[in-house]
């Protein structure tokens, strides 16, 4: 089975949590994008709640399926946040995210969650943060390159995103993402606040100690992880 047939097992357990009456966050990326899909269909089962979208896209997903969004002005909480990764750590469930471009948006969904559940296939599982992807970090468009030299005193190389055009990726938030190669990451706690110190920096793809739950699925079935386990 395709890995993106494990990303649709794992969204289609997690949408399942949602129930009646919940604010939910919903999450930015391949499998996040199923489990919009499978809330969709909820919806037009019956279901009633209200979501937060974590992006433009997701958004546009959302309406387009007919799920009523709603705002922080109207929900200063979020009951239930569905959304992917880019790298789960065993045992913590902390979090590298961003690759698709929305840690901004997602971050602040997450702290505003009760619950934070991520989904994925069991790819994304990693002993330690850094093992097999990039450390995104949203920065301000001005001064980028002091930022870059601030984040490269950490021990990271850090590279702006390009799009497919050669030109600098600019997030919903109207900022540029600083892609980052760390040594594998001993201390994701410590490492995150070192970055958000920086002048410049806005917010970083390490998520630590956000995550509740971890839907994933692979060859051997669905597995739902906790914090500790």
């Amino acid at each position: 089975m395709s890995a993106s047939e494990y990303k649709r097992q794992a969204a289609e357990f997690a949408a399942e949590m949602v129930e009646d009456g919940m604010v939910v966050g919903l999450g930015t990326g391949s499998t996040a994008a199923f489990v919009v899909e499978a809330l969709g269909r909820r919806h037009k089962e019956g279901l009633r709640f209200v979501a937060i979208p974590t992006s433009v896209a997701t958004e546009k997903q959302a309406l387009g399926l007919g799920i009523h969004l709603t705002t922080f002005g109207e929900h200063a909480r979020v009951n239930l946040t569905i959304d992917g990764a880019d790298e789960i750590q065993r045992g913590t469930l902390n979090l590298i995210k961003g690759l698709g471009g929305a840690l901004l948006r997602e971050k602040i969904v997450a702290a505003s969650s009760d619950r934070l559940v991520i989904v994925a296939d069991d790819s994304k599982l990693v002993d330690h943060l850094g093992m097999k992807t990039l450390l995104p970090v949203e920065v301000t468009s001005f001064g980028w390159e002091a930022t870059a030299g601030q984040i490269e005193r950490l021990g990271g190389q850090a590279s702006p995103r390009r799009n497919r055009e050669g030109a600098f990726f600019v997030s919903d938030g109207g900022n540029l993402i600083l892609d980052c190669r760390f040594p594998v990451i001993s201390d994701a706690g410590r490492l995150e606040q070192e970055i958000r110190s920086i002048v410049g920096v806005v917010e970083s793809g390490l998520f630590v100690g956000m995550a509740t739950d971890a839907i994933v699925a692979g060859g051997e079935g669905i597995a739902h992880l906790t914090v500790g386990a």
